[in-house]
């Protein structure tokens, strides 16, 4: 299939009312599959590989123990979720059914490393050099391996003293959970963004982000 098959974030939506399994981040659905055994989720990764080849469209998968985390997207539609990510998934969550894995969107979690400036394009060849990332977006950098934090460049006037923050994406479904717990812990809360994101601030006015799907367009 071509690469014009690219969902709306309302088609994303309707999508995810038929996958309870998945999650809607920016670039991909995403799942945490938590298996019987190790054993059982080695054989889940076998058939999530097998199905993948069937489909010729590959997701991103990372093994840990019990439990798989799997990424769905098409790098051919500019990293974007197409109606190939989610007949995948569809076919994901039989095989997790079958082999009694169960979903916990609650370890759903993704890191986005922030950093502010007034004009990014100054320095982000440094950066660029020193990790070995490549442009993604016009303002960030990313691994081209998918396996470190994308470097996003927040551009502003008037930049925090403390330049970098840490935008942690969760899913809207547990974000609630994740704010009560960041603010028991000390934090102090800027809603202003809500639903997309929240400013937590540290009691030292360290900075980070929780941020969720909601509000953005796909």
């Amino acid at each position: 299939m071509a690469a014009n098959d690219v969902l709306t974030r309302d088609q994303i939506d309707a999508e995810l009312a038929v996958l309870p399994d998945w999650r809607f981040r920016l670039g991909g659905l995403a799942a945490a599959l938590k298996c019987p055994s190790s054993a059982v989720a080695l054989e889940l990764f076998a058939a999530i590989g097998a199905l993948a080849q069937e489909a010729n469209h590959h997701p991103d998968v990372d093994w840990r123990y019990d439990t798989l985390f799997v990424v769905l997207t098409s790098h051919d539609a500019g990293s974007k979720v197409t109606v190939r990510d989610a007949s995948l998934a569809k076919a994901i969550s039989a095989a997790a059914r079958q082999a009694g894995a169960v979903a916990h969107p609650e370890l759903l979690r993704r890191v986005e490393i922030a950093m502010d400036t007034a004009d990014f394009a100054a320095v982000a060849p440094v950066w660029a050099s020193a990790l070995g990332f490549k442009e993604g977006e016009p303002d960030d950098l990313r691994d081209p391996s998918g396996r470190l934090p994308t470097l996003w460049f927040q551009q502003t006037e008037t930049p925090n003293p403390n330049r970098f923050h840490l935008d942690i994406h969760v899913p809207a479904s547990e974000a609630q959970g994740v704010l009560a717990a960041v603010e028991a812990a000390g934090a102090t809360l800027d809603h202003a963004n809500a639903p997309a994101f929240v400013i937590a601030t540290d009691a030292q006015g360290n900075r980070l982000c929780i941020c969720t799907e909601e509000g953005r367009d796909a």
